[in-house]
């Protein structure tokens, strides 16, 4: 009993010395008195203590100097996610062209995480524009192409005309094929002779046209209020000129008899 008694004793006397080395030693002289579990818990402070400062991390303004790029300075700040993030983080300030930034030009590096929340949604949009910027000279040097192409080849696609009646005639025909006015060649041929024998200048001064002022001409011999209310886009003005002569005449007789084909005299 006695050595039992002695025990107890010594047990509290030495829990009472650790509680008054750890109050008046500080918590370096308590780590031995409280053991394994007390000796794990110290170091899992400092962790804490070493992430509060990424916590804090704020971001940085950078003014744009000469001769600096996205790319050079997205190096120079170790940029995580390169050139790329850091247009990104200032599409609004940068624009839509992100090779082109100028001294002056205030950037953010560092962008918050909410910054970077809302511009998540627009990456699909921003990586399209970046490749446009990619490809928009190569677009300018192609452009002029296609369009002088087109014109050589309308060009080379209209047919060589004759500068004679038959000329004259299949050319008409042509036109009229596009404007959907009915004819043939041998209507309009048999109509010309018959009118003016074929002379693009020919005039009549003597029937009731020509006495109210308003003489047949041309090809066909018509009249020139006929040919305004009936010219055909895409030839000439001129009452005398052949090929517009002829498409007029025959979009009147189509108007009024169907067909150049179905005149057989005067119209």
């Amino acid at each position: 009993m006695p050595a039992k008694g002695k025990h107890r004793r010594t047990k509290i006397r030495s829990f009472t010395r650790g509680i008054i080395a750890a109050s008046t030693g500080g918590a370096a002289l308590a780590l031995p008195l409280m053991g394994a579990a007390t000796a794990q818990a110290a170091p899992a402070a400092q962790p804490a203590a070493v992430a509060a400062p990424a916590a804090a991390e704020k971001s940085i303004t950078y003014s744009v100097v000469a001769g600096d790029s996205l790319s050079k300075i997205a190096a120079a700040h170790s940029v995580d996610g390169g050139w790329k993030q850091l247009y990104k983080d200032n599409r609004k300030a940068v624009g839509d062209d992100p090779s082109l930034i100028h001294p002056g030009l205030k950037l953010t590096i560092g962008a918050t995480p909410e910054a970077k929340e809302k511009a998540a949604p627009k990456k699909a949009d921003r990586a399209v524009e970046a490749d446009r910027a990619d490809r928009s000279e190569k677009k300018t040097t192609l452009a002029a192409k296609p369009a002088a192409a087109t014109k050589k080849a309308a060009a080379a696609a209209k047919p060589a005309y004759a500068d004679n009646l038959d000329g004259w005639i299949k050319e008409s025909l042509d036109i009229m094929a596009q404007h959907g006015i009915p004819g043939t060649y041998e209507g309009i041929h048999r109509n010309i002779m018959r009118e003016s024998s074929g002379n693009p200048l020919a005039i009549n001064n003597w029937d009731i046209n020509a006495i109210n002022g308003t003489p047949s001409k041309g090809l066909l011999q018509v009249i020139q209020p006929t040919f305004d209310a009936y010219h055909v886009p895409g030839t000439s003005y001129d009452l005398y000129d052949p090929v517009a002569n002829i498409t007029a005449a025959c979009n009147y007789a189509a108007d009024r008899y169907g067909s150049i084909d179905n005149v057989n005299g005067p119209y």
